[in-house]
């Protein structure tokens, strides 16, 4: 199953440049980290991918399946940057009202919403209403209702954004689980999402593709002498230096 955009374009305003052109990328397996600026069109990229924005040149598709049909967006899940919880549904409601809104039947949505917590380790969070959960549970909540309806692919922006370094662990620990058999983008400005632990790390600026590859080939930008632990951050910068952008 292979999620691609083909020679896509894409701009919000019709007198400015486009932020994508003739922009082509294909998903590979696993867990691929989307790194790139702020403004670098990563989220344009992602809204393209979950048919949330449609190109205006160009095609995205899944397999057989165009994005904006029933059966791509119940192939395909995207979890925005902010998730806000509805104070009065506990956990297991509010994936299966998502799941709902996905097309599911209220008993079906119900069953999965319990697996679906199960697979990002918040079974015992599954009666808490979401208005009392922290900001990284309700994350995976997010990831939670992005799965429930048997999505193949998962779409997340920034999704680590205002966690602490022990949320971040648990919450990439809880994405490396889902991998065997959905593959997930996950956009992020922070180098530390990839803790060098991802299978693939795409760089984009200015619309365009820097880097696409494993992580190991990207880990070969690392300068020599970089400081243990620091070699993600410092092939980040050197890429985006070789490119000439300012990091």
């Amino acid at each position: 199953m292979t999620l691609e955009l083909r020679n896509c374009t894409y701009g919000y305003r019709r007198w400015k440049r486009p932020v994508l052109s003739d922009f082509s990328y294909a998903l590979p397996d696993g867990l691929t980290v989307l790194l790139g600026p702020n403004g670098a069109g990563k989220s344009t990229l992602l809204k393209l991918a979950a048919s949330v924005n449609r190109p205006q040149a160009g095609e995205v598709v899944l397999d057989d399946m165009r994005a904006g049909t029933p059966a791509y967006r119940r192939a395909v899940a995207w979890m925005p940057q902010d998730i806000a919880p509805m104070p009065t549904l506990t956990a297991r409601e509010y994936v299966a009202y998502i799941g709902w809104l996905k097309g599911m039947n209220r008993a079906d949505a119900w069953k999965q919403a319990r697996k679906a917590l199960v697979r990002v380790d918040l079974a015992d969070k599954a009666d808490d209403r979401t208005g009392q959960l922290s900001g990284g549970q309700l994350r995976r909540v997010g990831v939670a209702g992005a799965l429930v309806h048997g999505a193949r692919v998962l779409l997340l922006d920034e999704p680590t954004a205002g966690m602490d370094p022990y949320q971040r662990r648990v919450f990439r620990d809880n994405l490396r689980a889902l991998t065997d058999d959905v593959r997930v983008l996950l956009s992020t400005h922070d180098v530390a999402d990839l803790a060098e632990e991802a299978d693939h790390v795409t760089v984009v600026h200015g619309g365009r593709i820097l880097h696409h590859g494993d992580t190991k080939a990207f880990l070969r930008h690392t300068p020599p002498g970089t400081v243990e632990g620091r070699a993600a951050e410092a092939a980040y910068t050197a890429l985006l230096r070789d490119n000439g952008v300012a990091a």
